[in-house]
């Protein structure tokens, strides 16, 4: 009968939570079980004497079995209860408790609760009262449990506040309680006193994942990896040495049309020009092989070394085989392979200047450097010495170097490590310093003096001369010649915040001495300058640019002046930089010596040989660029691009001489392209970019190249793959 009278009263109490019957606070009471005390509850419509209780010590355990230690408790249930000073809703807030809280409960006046405030009457506050009433969710804001001893105030009440400011500041402000639960002593061991400490000693904490089951493959890069720099590897030398491994694969599909000049295996043309059209395939794989010592979540390494060679492939078809070898016999078509060395460098941790990890460095071997934030003077991997480091906090970086260029691979651009360094030598001074003049906005300055004594004959590897240039008297020349300038990259925020524009900067000024004009046939000084400047603004997904520049050219190719500018070894990132038809691609000057109007991925129409290979020339044209381009981020793995570039020399002078011939126009022409980046998995591990430009002649080229020759085409597909 007892089980039966149970389950009766369980389905009336579920019952009448189903259909919405009220249940006054004031009806649920402590009762025992038979068992343990628990929290039961008395659910009526009306308070009645002889209405049944639900028991629930079925479903509610207490928290530990019932001793002599046992205290009486209460949780709370509701998000936040206030605590009255008297079980009066008038009388003065103490504190709130939040939900899960468990406090000691002293005792009960209806449906008020008088709990414990503090620990010991010294601490401040001893008692206060909280009301049961139903929470938001429908349940009890409060439920008593028997637990194996009180809870323990941490946060006692000093002073209770006043009616009148408890009354003002509001129940968010006011302090909570806070408890810690009382330990039960079936469930934990409490600790022996004066006993020394137990531990267990961890060989590897780098390696807590994997003793706790995780495995991750190797080819994964996103999870802990000894391949990408996560793992310490060769712990009997350090415990602290990291080794990183980078796999890139680059991949090139390129159609172009060139001006080439008809070759002589070409019977019965009358013409100067040839068959135009080239097709390119190139595939380079890289590793970067990198062991490094030293936590770097905060700070430098304090040992690095760095290998990164890189083998080539490259398939090249044309239409004059001329274009190719000096022999024309040899055909239209060429297959090459070479290994490079990139990157080979010790880099070591001199020392820290600040609490903040601030540092000088060395770093001695092969190793990239760049002149300024778009690689307008020089971008290059070469031989050499450089101290770096910084201070303030990273607010000024700086860099000192000396640098031996290393000789390229003719048909690869690779750096060959197997023919003796030029003789040809850079030292570089820069200072960065960021949120100068304004926060956001990061400011460079820079000297750099190049100093060339290349006096032997080079040709190269496919029989053209490269040194000196097949220019005036073609005899062997020495120049030096510093660079001295300042570029800026970053927001303009302070000055225009409502436009959100972004500025990019750089200017140069170049002296120094050429010591036999190739021309002139005598000695020149250097005077010429440089500047770009790239204004853009976003609007959400798209963002807008205008690009200008202006290098100077040279007036008189026979005055005792050089003013016409060249880099050391460029590479810009500019104006549409390599999906620019002017900038991608290499354009001989036909008719005017075995020189270039401009070298491959350069900007400059500098008259060299080749721009891997060839020495600066200061008697140049110059060129002055205006430019608009867009930029859209139509999805989150998708750009789009576009840019217009209108060209013209500065000065036409080096160019009449050269071609024998009065050239009149400075206007080079229209540079059209348009392009896309494409990250089909959102990341940098597949990159698919492609492109396709148009360089629409002016009157200028017209006049060194003819009506024929306009319109020069490239397309081009790469695929990168990262890991």
């Amino acid at each position: 009968m007892k089980n039966h009278h149970n389950l009766s009263t369980n389905s009336l109490a579920c019952l009448l939570v189903v259909f919405g019957l009220s249940v006054s606070p004031s009806q649920a009471k402590v009762v025992k079980s038979s068992k343990n005390p628990v929290l039961l509850a008395q659910a009526t419509g009306q308070p009645s004497k002889s209405m049944p209780v639900v028991d629930t010590a079925k479903t509610v355990p207490p928290l530990a079995q019932t001793t002599e230690q046992s205290s009486k408790l209460l949780q709370v249930i509701d998000i936040s209860i206030p605590v009255y000073s008297q079980p009066n809703l008038k009388s003065n807030q103490l504190a709130t408790v939040d939900r899960g809280t468990l406090v000691t409960l002293i005792a009960t006046q209806g449906d008020w609760y008088q709990i414990e405030l503090a620990n010991d009457a010294r601490d401040g506050q001893k008692t206060g009262w909280v009301l049961q009433n139903r929470s938001k969710e429908g349940a009890f804001a409060l439920q008593e449990l028997v637990g194996p001893g009180k809870a323990e105030v941490t946060n006692p009440l000093i002073t209770a506040p006043s009616e009148a400011f408890s009354s003002l500041r509001g129940q968010s402000s006011l302090p909570r309680v806070t408890t810690l639960a009382p330990i039960d002593p079936a469930q934990t061991t409490l600790p022996a006193p004066n006993l020394p400490r137990e531990s267990i000693s961890i060989p590897d904490r780098w390696r807590l994942m994997q003793t706790l089951g995780f495995k991750f493959p190797l080819y994964d890069p996103y999870n802990q990896n000894v391949l990408k720099g996560d793992l310490p590897v060769l712990t009997n030398l350090a415990p602290d040495l990291f080794f990183n491994l980078g796999v890139i694969s680059d991949n090139l599909l390129e159609f172009r049309t060139v001006p080439t000049p008809v070759s002589q295996t070409t019977s019965g043309s009358q013409n100067i020009f040839g068959n135009r059209s080239q097709q390119i395939q190139a595939s380079t794989l890289i590793l970067s092989l990198g062991l490094s010592k030293g936590n770097t979540t905060f700070r430098p390494p304090d040992f690095e070394f760095r290998f990164v060679p890189a083998i080539q492939f490259n398939h090249v078809n044309v239409g004059e085989a001329a274009a190719l070898y000096v022999d024309p016999t040899y055909g239209t078509q060429r297959n090459h392979s070479f290994l490079g060395v990139q990157e080979l460098f010790v880099d070591y941790h001199l020392r820290n200047v600040s609490p903040k990890f601030d540092f000088d460095s060395l770093r001695v071997g092969i190793q990239p450097f760049i002149s300024d934030f778009r690689g307008f003077l020089f971008q290059d991997t070469a031989m050499g010495v450089r101290v770096f480091g910084n201070r303030d906090s990273n607010l000024y970086q700086y860099n000192l170097a000396a640098f031996q260029r290393i000789e390229k691979d003719t048909n690869s651009g690779l750096n060959n490590i197997g023919k003796p360094l030029r003789d040809d030598y850079v030292f570089a001074a820069n200072l960065y310093r960021q949120d100068f003049p304004i926060v956001g906005f990061t400011s460079q300055v820079t000297a750099i003096h190049n100093l060339n004594r290349e006096t032997t004959v080079h040709y190269d590897e496919n029989g053209f001369l490269a040194r000196p240039a097949f220019l005036g008297d073609v005899r062997p020349r020495e120049y030096q010649v510093t660079y001295f300038g300042y570029s800026g990259d970053g927001h303009l925020g302070m000055l225009s915040d409502r436009y959100r524009l972004n500025l990019s900067t750089t200017s140069y000024a170049a002296v120094g001495k050429d010591n036999r004009s190739p021309l002139s046939q005598s000695a020149q000084d250097i005077q010429a300058y440089f500047h770009a400047s790239e204004l853009s603004r976003d609007f959400s997904w798209v963002r807008l640019r205008g690009s200008f520049l202006v290098a100077s050219g040279d007036k008189d190719p026979y005055d005792n002046k050089a003013t016409g500018f060249d880099a050391i070894f460029e590479n810009p990132q500019f104006a549409g930089s390599d999906t620019s038809y002017f900038i991608r691609q290499s354009t001989p000057l036909i008719g005017g010596g075995g020189v270039g109007l401009s070298g491959r991925n350069g900007l400059l129409p500098s008259l060299r040989s080749s721009k891997e290979q060839g020495q600066s020339n200061f008697q140049n044209p110059g060129l002055r660029l205006y430019g608009i381009g867009a930029d859209f981020d139509v999805l989150p793995q998708l750009r789009l691009f576009s840019n217009i570039n209108k060209l013209y020399f500065m000065d036409t002078s080096s160019l009449s001489v050269l071609r024998n011939q009065y050239v009149s126009s400075a206007d080079i022409g229209i540079d059209y392209s348009v392009g896309f980046h494409w990250r089909p998995y959102y990341n940098q591990n597949l990159l698919v970019n492609g492109s396709a430009a148009i360089l629409q002649f002016g009157d200028g080229m017209k006049q060194l190249y003819g009506n024929t020759q306009s319109n020069l085409r490239s397309i081009i597909l790469n695929a990168i793959f990262n890991f």
